[in-house]
């Protein structure tokens, strides 16, 4: 696990450290010491803690004129035993909300496992977003992960499909992934309109 790293083709655009409004603005990080962990397994240093004990983070991009950010995601998502969720929206998305930021993509090829919880906070946060035009999108959700994900009904708060879930999106660059999730979706919700 530690020799994962968070996708980094896109810090010549884009550092959460060096964005005064982010979340991570100013964080300084150590190539060679390994702290955080998921278990027994320690990740490498480049992933940020939101306040998960097993689900950590990297914003690889942010748009404020799109009102949107892309994030990627490493470790077990459990709802169950600790509520990630409350996490990532308390720590992260609310306070990227109060700048602007409406569209949420969360990169998650190495999301290992998913276990589901309460949604009252997924809740809140989908209907938050909706109200100013945004939303909640999943992408490169293991195979596994995209069926939990069907199985707890979380289609009601996060966009994922099994069109965009196998996306080449280290191929694209921010802006064309952006605008081609917001398209996919957009025309995604007209349809269901019908």
């Amino acid at each position: 696990m530690h020799d994962i790293e968070p996708f980094f083709r896109w810090r010549h655009l884009y550092q959460a450290e060096q964005d005064k409004r982010s979340p991570f603005y100013r964080k300084v990080y150590d190539e060679f010491g390994f702290t955080n962990a998921i278990y027994n397994y320690y990740i490498h240093p480049q992933w940020d803690n939101f306040g998960s004990s097993t689900l950590y983070l990297k914003i690889l991009y942010t748009d404020y004129e799109l009102g949107c950010t892309i994030i990627e995601l490493i470790g077990e998502w459990n709802d169950t035993l600790h509520d990630d969720i409350m996490y990532l929206k308390r720590n992260i998305a609310e306070y990227m909300q109060d700048h602007g930021i409406f569209k949420f993509m969360l990169i998650c090829d190495n999301v290992l496992n998913f276990h589901s919880g309460d949604n009252l906070y997924l809740d809140e946060w989908s209907q938050e977003v909706r109200e100013e035009g945004g939303w909640i999108c999943c992408i490169n959700l293991l195979d596994h992960v995209f069926a939990d994900f069907e199985d707890a009904y979380l289609q009601r708060y996060l966009f994922f499909a099994d069109e965009i879930n196998e996306i080449e999106w280290r191929q694209m660059k921010p802006d064309q992934l952006i605008t081609f999730i917001d398209s996919f979706i957009n025309h995604s919700q007209k349809s269901l309109e019908f």
